[in-house]
């Protein structure tokens, strides 16, 4: 059977939405982020006169960055420290998803059933882009509509704790940096007293020491946690498009009217979508 000109207008769009988005960009806005931050924090210590040179303490960081990631092996099966490494390279590489074009992809795909039946559309999966919508359209097809939506509302639910797994992992590094930090400036002043009779190396060494719980507070605060919330928040994010995928997909087995779909997947849309 030759394809109609609206099934071949509508294999076009679904290429052009398909081109737009297929590629990935580094997320700049993260990156420009970490780097204001410390930029701020070291320009902050330069407007104090000290030389940043004072504040590189060799066995401050190997306590500090070394004792946060033992602990961090200690309180986090390595699987779990493997996917979280995982997600931090997935947010710097991100790959967005815009919900406008997948409700136009949802509503093509809508529009070539009511004319040809649920089977009419398998020729079109392949070219959806966004691999959630196409392996969820395609389940569709093959699976009662209580056990598709069974199905897919695990799979989301499954994947938001795995997000949370993966927020945890930084969050409770991020709790325990200070600590270790404190730990350092105690064995800095234990060395410090240990040269007390020497009072110029008591002052430089007190200074010395009290750059460990900075080294604590640092990685805690401008890596660790932002980090746990950043992760929170994109899959936050992933979770709404998963639910208007599902939501497209049951207006697709319900045989919801093409003009009506909008309706039902128009509140998933943000005022700002990113290109």
């Amino acid at each position: 059977m030759s394809a109609t000109p609206v099934a071949l207008e509508q294999n076009r769009e679904l290429k052009t939405a398909v081109a737009a988005r297929a590629s990935k960009r580094i997320d700049l806005g993260m990156f420009a982020g970490i780097l204001v931050a410390f930029t701020a924090l070291i320009a902050g210590v330069a407007t104090t006169g000290v030389k940043l040179s004072y504040f590189v303490q060799p066995s401050g960081i190997l306590i500090v960055f070394g004792g946060t990631f033992g602990v961090t092996l200690v309180t986090t099966p390595r699987h779990a420290l493997r996917n979280a490494a995982a997600r931090v390279f997935s947010l710097i590489w991100e790959r967005p998803a815009n919900r406008s074009e997948l409700i136009a992809e949802i509503l093509a795909c809508i529009r070539v059933a009511r004319t040809r039946g649920l089977v009419g559309i398998e020729p079109m999966l392949e070219k959806i882009g966004h691999p959630f919508l196409r392996d969820t359209l395609r389940l569709s097809l093959d699976v009662q509509r209580g056990e598709f939506q069974t199905a897919i509302e695990t799979k989301l639910r499954l994947r938001e704790r795995g997000g949370e797994a993966d927020a945890k992992t930084f969050e409770v590094a991020g709790g325990f940096a200070p600590t270790i930090g404190v730990l350092g400036t105690v064995v800095g002043l234990v060395d410090v007293l240990r040269r007390f009779s020497d009072v110029p190396s008591v002052a430089g060494g007190v200074g010395m020491a009290f750059a460990s719980t900075l080294y604590g507070l640092g990685l805690a605060n401008l890596l660790l946690l932002p980090l746990a919330h950043r992760i929170r928040a994109t899959v936050a994010e992933q979770f709404e498009t998963g639910e208007l995928i599902l939501e497209g997909a049951l207006c697709l087995l319900d045989g919801v009217h093409p003009s009506l779909v909008p309706e039902r997947l128009n509140a998933f849309l943000r005022e700002e979508q990113t290109p």
